[in-house]
């Protein structure tokens, strides 16, 4: 509330979950073993990726230059960690009518033959549910309905709504495809979760593992060097050191 009160509302709520399936982590998981088995590994790839995501939205100002900042990371009952993130932005970069909403956020599944690859990111992360007659038993579902408000009417233009949220843009034109994790759904722009292109497809390869053999390797005096020298580092990789033995524990 005190940011609220001297940078104003927030512009951007900005949501980062953690993949199961980063191949960081899957590379290093022992047959049998899932993600949610090895917690030292998760919470050091997802904290690594979200300090290099921190560095280009706040530092380097990609969605618009910050003036304030807050975030939590919490846990979802699998195990995996997750952060809500909010951003206050400086006065001439502040989104202040429907029109400048679009190029920021969208609620449409793209097309395949013109946008491959967020067309494939969009259907495997951004697709809700569904729930509702289509499935009635998703965690959504409250008293016969989806508490998300879910699947979204569709809308020709995005509009500021009455209670403070956006209606983004949902056109009807768009067929329907097959779901990723389902192919014999088929889901329309009803059913998209709202996203950022740049934030959905930023690249897996952000994190270099490197593996450790002196038993008297010191981590955390290495995370304070690397915290400390983080502008002399390369900026779009980072390394997070490990023993040998955590990594096969």
């Amino acid at each position: 509330m005190a940011l609220v009160q001297k940078y104003g509302r927030p512009d951007l709520f900005i949501t980062v979950t953690c993949n199961p399936n980063w191949e960081e982590l899957r590379n290093e998981l022992l047959p049998g073993q899932t993600p949610q088995d090895r917690p030292d590994l998760v919470t050091r790839v997802f904290h690594a990726k979200f300090e290099q995501l921190k560095e280009d939205i706040i530092n380097k100002g990609v969605l618009g230059k910050v003036d304030a900042h807050a975030f939590v990371v919490e846990f979802q009952k699998q195990g995996l960690p997750h952060v809500h993130m909010l951003i206050m932005l400086e006065e001439n970069d502040k989104l202040n009518n429907a029109d400048e909403y679009d190029p920021i956020v969208r609620a449409e599944i793209p097309y395949e033959d013109e946008e491959p690859q967020l067309y494939d990111a969009v259907c495997t992360h951004m697709i809700h549910g569904p729930c509702g007659t289509l499935n009635s038993r998703q965690s959504c579902m409250k008293n016969g309905s989806c508490n998300k408000g879910y699947p979204k009417p569709f809308a020709n233009f995005t509009v500021q709504g009455n209670n403070a949220y956006p209606v983004y843009r949902r056109r009807a034109s768009r067929l329907p495809v097959p779901l990723r994790r389902r192919g014999d759904l088929m889901v329309d722009n009803n059913w998209v979760v709202p996203y950022n292109p740049w934030l959905l497809l930023r690249g897996p390869d952000i994190v270099a593992l490197e593996l450790q053999s002196n038993p008297e390797f010191d981590e955390i005096r290495q995370f304070v060097d690397a915290s400390y020298c983080q502008w002399c580092m390369d900026k779009h990789r980072r390394k997070v050191s490990k023993p040998l033995s955590t990594s096969r524990s």
